[in-house]
């Protein structure tokens, strides 16, 4: 033991590093507690009942019943939330995948406090921000274009659209080819080629587009795939294929190797434009900065969102420069919104990005999730439940319909907030910020096994 009489301060151990928003679940009252419940009684006052009908009646509030899956935030830090209750979490949802750096990262907040006190808000395309122009010169630089372009949005959905309108105005065909399974957003345009699940387009199929069609995404059969593909392009009417590099919300899916660089060929061929929808892989989720292109063949258009802004709504369209030149058009055409390139989330956007890189964060989410990855592998073998991924963006497929909603809700009790995928929810999702530290995850192992166990 060392004595403090007769060590110098030099020769001690350092300090432990100080791990702000890194500690363990402490649930102190079963969820949904005494608060939660109060606030989700009055959120269900006034929100609008989405979800289905429960036992053929009415339809219900969001949380009209409070169910047991269901809990209030009240403050977060890192990779710990607290709900209203006093309950500690550990969360592996991370804002569905859009909080890269976890909850409240202090450059995230500092750019933010020097920001609103210089400007809230510009004139959108007319009078810029500064903060937009230097974003806008950032993003660009992530194509492989150096001519490319940039359209900045609010949301996902917001970029999604903008690359389908792009792929209409560069090549005059209306037709889009999509994949089963995929998840694009529910504003009109990505609906329509929303593959998730069809429930969320079936009521409102007469406003859709009539011009998209869907393929099997390739799980195992790449040329199943790939041949629905060639067969659309076929037709002559195909303007852009929209796919997701690794399919997210559809159960945390890698296809084969080889997979978008041969629909890049084909689009070529064709004369479509490759979209790659990275609102999920990409700015380190799946263990690059990009995933699209890791197979030799960068998409025309990609789109950014969820994690782009630190916490802040923002997204981003980028596409090569000459595709994205037919926005020039004889008569004015534009894509933009009131707050499109508010200088609050560019300026988040621009500090994540310096945060990626500095802490080389998706290197460390492909270290790290592969070790994870491989961790599950190991300790799920002797169950009939399977987990797959690359980098942070990891499915637990249960195998059964429910499934995933089910284990979801036993791990909220453990403390692990988590989400769920796959078309009929049999799928746990978790996406952790990138910078979670390792133990928590261990910890989540052990609580995945506890919380498998017949109850």
């Amino acid at each position: 033991m060392l004595n403090a009489r007769t060590v110098s301060f030099s020769e001690l151990p350092p300090p432990p590093a100080v791990r702000l928003g890194q500690d363990e679940p402490v649930v102190r009252v079963r969820p949904p507690g005494p608060a939660s419940r109060t606030w989700l009684t009055r959120l269900a006052r006034t929100a609008a009942p989405m979800g289905p009908k429960a036992d053929g009646g009415p339809k219900r509030g969001i949380v009209a019943d409070v169910p047991p899956w269901t809990v209030v935030y009240a403050t977060a830090t890192g990779s710990n939330v607290l709900d209203v209750d006093g309950n500690r979490y550990v969360d592996l949802v991370a804002g569905f995948g859009a909080l890269l750096l976890g909850h409240g990262h202090p450059r995230v907040l500092k750019a933010l406090e020097l920001q609103s006190s210089r400007l809230l808000m510009a004139l959108g395309d007319v009078y810029p921000a500064d903060a937009r122009i230097a974003l806008s010169e950032r993003l660009a630089a992530l194509h492989v274009d150096p001519h490319a372009k940039v359209i900045l949005g609010q949301s996902g959905a917001d970029a999604v659209t903008a690359a389908l309108k792009t792929a209409q105005l560069a090549t005059g065909r209306p037709g889009v080819v999509a994949f089963a399974g995929a998840y694009h957003g529910l504003s009109y345009a990505p609906l329509s080629a929303c593959g998730f699940r069809e429930s969320y387009r079936e009521p409102f199929a007469a406003q859709l587009s009539p011009h998209v069609r869907f393929v099997p995404y390739p799980a195992e059969d790449l040329d199943a795939s790939l041949e629905g593909v060639r067969s659309h392009l076929a037709r002559g009417d195909v303007g852009a294929v929209l796919l997701e590099p690794i399919l997210g919300r559809g159960g945390c899916i890698v296809p084969p190797e080889g997979f978008a660089a041969e629909v890049g060929r084909l689009c070529q061929e064709a004369g479509a434009l490759l979209i790659a929808d990275e609102i999920w892989t990409g700015l380190g989720r799946s263990g690059k900065l990009l995933a699209a292109g890791r197979d030799g063949h960068f998409p025309d258009i990609v789109c950014l969102g969820k994690g782009l802004g630190g916490g802040l709504p923002i997204s981003a369209c980028i596409g090569r420069g000459d595709v994205m030149a037919a926005w020039r058009q004889e008569h004015e055409v534009v894509h933009t919104t009131t707050f499109t390139g508010a200088p609050l989330p560019c300026t988040t956007a621009l500090a994540t990005l310096d945060v990626l890189s500095k802490e080389r964060l998706p290197a460390r989410a492909a270290e790290v999730g592969a070790r994870w990855l491989a961790t599950l592998h190991a300790r799920l073998a002797s169950t009939n439940v399977r987990a797959r991924g690359a980098g942070f963006m990891i499915g637990i497929d249960v195998g059964r319909a429910g499934g995933g909603s089910r284990l979801m809700h036993r791990l909220l009790e453990r403390g692990y907030l988590t989400s769920t995928g796959g078309t009929d929810r049999s799928v746990l999702v978790l996406t952790p910020p990138l910078n979670i530290a390792e133990d928590l995850l261990e910890g989540f192992t052990e609580a995945l096994l506890d919380a498998l166990e017949p109850s």
